[in-house]
């Protein structure tokens, strides 16, 4: 059996600390260094709904993460591959200081999925990228569903969001270069259904405007 350190009141409240200096300096920091590096635009539609609720989007650089959880201005606990830690000491820090809820390649994340339940019952905010890695192009084909289906057992919405951009300034090549990005936040999908169908209709819905916003963007540059 493995034995769990129970952490210290000390280090509850240093812990609460980061987590509200992070959210607190961390969204206007990333925005302000996007809009100078990289002209970043955000169309936040109709924004955000009051917690809890599902965010996803695509996923094509590292930024992705940083960037959504910059838009959202509060706090999002990403589903994260551990493979993401060891790349830049900035994106450890980063994900150390957004409480993110790790996933092991090639495991069946039962665990990381009762914690992402458990954030949103307690009216938190969970953000996935349903591709699961960072790809060079989109393909709804590759998406998994449990965005989807956080959404469908626990009854909020699914926030679609698509990240424009970033496959060239930070891409699956890890350099960065000079570009343009914009991040645009889509209508939330409520589930309507009650069986397991809606799982596949929302992510069909999710996929759709995604699609379509990446689609549209690479038509208009």
């Amino acid at each position: 059996m493995v034995s769990r350190t129970i952490p210290t009141r000390s280090e509850i409240t240093r812990r609460l600390l980061l987590e509200k200096t992070t959210w607190t300096v961390l969204p206007p920091l990333v925005t302000g260094l996007g809009r100078l590096a990289w002209r970043l635009e955000v169309d936040l539609g109709n924004g955000f709904p009051d917690p809890p609720f599902v965010v996803a989007s695509n996923h094509f650089s590292f930024l992705d993460g940083l960037l959504i959880g910059a838009v959202v201005r509060q706090k999002v606990r990403f589903l994260a591959l551990v493979d993401l830690f060891g790349n830049y000491r900035w994106l450890d820090f980063a994900l150390a200081s957004c409480d993110v809820i790790p996933i092991r390649r090639g495991v069946v994340p039962l665990g990381p999925m009762r914690t992402a339940l458990g954030h949103l019952v307690t009216g938190g905010a969970v953000g996935l990228f349903p591709e699961g890695t960072r790809h060079s192009s989109f393909d709804l084909t590759r998406a998994r569903p449990g965005a989807a289906w956080l959404a469908f057992q626990t009854g909020v919405p699914l926030v679609p969001v698509a990240v424009i951009g970033t496959d060239r300034v930070l891409g699956v090549d890890n350099r960065l270069h000079t570009g343009r990005i914009r991040v645009a936040v889509g209508p939330a999908l409520h589930p309507a259904g009650t069986d397991r169908s809606e799982v596949d209709r929302l992510m069909a819905r999710w996929g759709g405007w995604v699609s379509n916003q990446l689609t549209t963007a690479e038509t208009t540059n």
